[in-house]
């Protein structure tokens, strides 16, 4: 016979194991997307406070100003911003024939100024594309021919922006006449008059290859007859794809890149960087940020990768861009402003977004899985 103590023992063990208190949550919510997403104009001087205190998610287009160093929970991302230029006047007593063009843009890309506000790449085709390395060991003899080019005598030369003014030596200051221009196009606004969406898809095919950037950076320029019909085939043959396998379409773009750059009419200079911030604090930021070489955080799988750190369920996400709405909708380009573009791919919906490392497109909504043998 047990005596009672073992029995009291043996209760009070198992009281002390299954008491519990009710009532309690954890005290971190797993992440979610967005229900709502908020989007609106913020100008650079506020946004960089809005971000700070984690009222703006993240801030598109124009680099928001800080009162000092950035928080440690703001982060950047970057991208393509713009690419950099020089066209030859071929008006200049000093442009007579491609050896004295070829000497002026050597010159150029060899002694123009360099800065933190842009990154040296004497070809058109960046690292930044999806295409690069089909086009790698020119874009590496080019910048061995650039900083191989000799000096030469005094030129005159002109900018179209604040940032191509920054290229500028003091020496090469224009007048009324020139020898050269060193010109800025931004990526978004050289590709926007090209753009089209209809039925859920965006074009053309090619919008996002380097080789297209390329011809719409150097392409506007008068050349001979026969340089530009060359230039005219090869845009044919690579936008109807007819017969041509990858291979030959790889060489075709190469052949392009090549024979906009042939009498050295326009060349390649660089590009720059454009940084968008994000906020990521615990808990009122956002985490699992996708974006795209050449849009940034300005495209469609940003909205669609983008997470809510702390909240139970859904929550809103806050988004600001430095552009205004400016354009009207489109009914064959869509949107064309950057504030309009954002936001159609927000509610638009469409069956393909831009590969975000790549030069094409990827499926939206649809995974292509190949089932194995049972």
């Amino acid at each position: 016979m047990k005596r009672p103590g073992t029995y009291l023992a043996a209760a009070a063990i198992l009281l002390s194991v299954t008491v519990a208190r009710s009532g309690h949550e954890l005290p971190v919510y797993p992440s979610y997307y967005p229900h709502e997403i908020q989007l609106e104009t913020v100008a650079p001087d506020r946004a960089g406070g809005l971000l700070s205190t984690g009222k703006l998610h993240a801030y598109i287009g124009a680099e928001p100003r800080f009162s000092g160093a950035p928080p440690d929970a703001v982060r950047s991302v970057e991208s393509l911003g713009s690419l950099i230029a020089v066209r030859i006047n071929p008006q200049s007593p000093h442009a007579r024939d491609a050896a004295e063009r070829c000497a002026i843009v050597t010159m150029i890309q060899r002694h123009a100024v360099r800065g933190a506000a842009w990154r040296f790449h004497p070809y058109p085709v960046t690292p930044m594309h999806g295409d690069y390395l089909q086009h790698a060991d020119r874009a590496a003899a080019a910048l061995a021919a650039a900083s191989a080019a000799p000096d030469m005598g005094s030129l005159k030369v002109r900018a179209d922006s604040r940032v191509a003014a920054a290229l500028l030596r003091s020496e090469w200051q224009a007048d009324t006449t020139w020898d050269a221009e060193i010109v800025e196009a931004d990526l978004g606004m050289l590709t926007a008059s090209r753009a089209y969406a209809m039925n859920g898809w965006s074009g053309p095919p090619w919008l996002r290859a380097g080789w297209f950037h390329a011809q719409l950076l150097l392409g506007a320029v008068t050349r001979t007859d026969t340089e530009t019909a060359q230039i005219d085939e090869l845009i044919e043959r690579l936008e109807t794809g007819r017969h041509i396998s990858p291979a030959d379409r790889i060489n075709l773009e190469r052949d392009l890149v090549a024979a906009l750059g042939k009498g050295c009419h326009a060349a390649a200079l660089g590009y720059t960087v454009r940084r968008e911030y994000t906020n990521a604090e615990f808990s009122a930021g956002i985490e699992n940020v996708g974006y795209d070489w050449l849009d940034g955080i300005a495209s469609g799988i940003f909205l669609r990768t983008a997470k809510l750190k702390d909240f139970p369920w859904n929550g809103w996400l806050a988004v600001g861009i430095s552009d205004r709405h400016g354009a009207a909708w489109n009914p064959i380009a869509g949107m064309t402003d950057r504030f309009g573009r954002l936001m159609w791919s927000a509610v638009g919906d469409a069956a393909l977004l831009p590969s975000p490392y790549g030069p094409g497109w990827m499926i939206n909504r649809v995974s292509d899985i190949k089932a194995g043998a049972p």
